[in-house]
């Protein structure tokens, strides 16, 4: 099953609720924090709301 890193960037800071939630939804507190999830539909749509906060890489 693939998987993938995702690693907090940016600041939530002056973001809208609906970012602020889906960040840490994902599992992400402070900046540079990272956790590594399934690769899935409901994971890459998280990903996709906040994309402009995150960075992802696909784990082996």
């Amino acid at each position: 099953m693939a998987k993938v890193k995702v690693t907090l960037i940016r600041s939530v800071a002056h973001r809208q609720p609906t970012q602020r939630r889906t960040v840490k939804a994902l599992g992400l507190g402070k900046l540079h924090s990272s956790v590594i999830l399934p690769d899935n539909a409901a994971t890459r749509g998280a990903i996709f709301k906040v994309a402009h906060l995150v960075s992802v890489e696909e784990v082996k």
